[in-house]
């Protein structure tokens, strides 16, 4: 998995690449952690995740909790199609805010 990280001011995107699973899930939550300190708009691009596991998941929502503990936005740029699918099996979807 790679991680890809755009700042400008208060607004953070990290671009994911690859798979998203017990593996490399902590990878992305000590990013997140990080990253996350200043920021006010956080934008987790899933356009290249080809995978994403239970883990990968809890790691979404962990990103989703902390921005919302700081009165920040979440927002998921562009899921790839099997997270769409993760998404809405799930019931994410209706939890997350989506941007296609």
């Amino acid at each position: 998995m790679t991680i890809t990280e755009t700042k400008s001011d208060e607004n953070v995107i990290l671009q994911v690449a690859g798979r998203l699973d017990t593996t490399t899930a902590p990878q992305l939550e000590s990013k997140l952690k990080e990253c996350t300190k200043n920021a006010k708009i956080l934008a987790l691009d899933l356009s290249n995740v080809e995978y994403i596991s239970s883990a990968g998941l809890r790691v979404v929502l962990l990103a989703h909790k902390l921005m919302a503990g700081v009165g920040g936005k979440m927002s998921i740029a562009h899921p790839s199609d099997f997270c769409k699918q993760v998404f809405a099996a799930t019931g994410m979807d209706g939890v997350l805010s989506i941007i296609d």
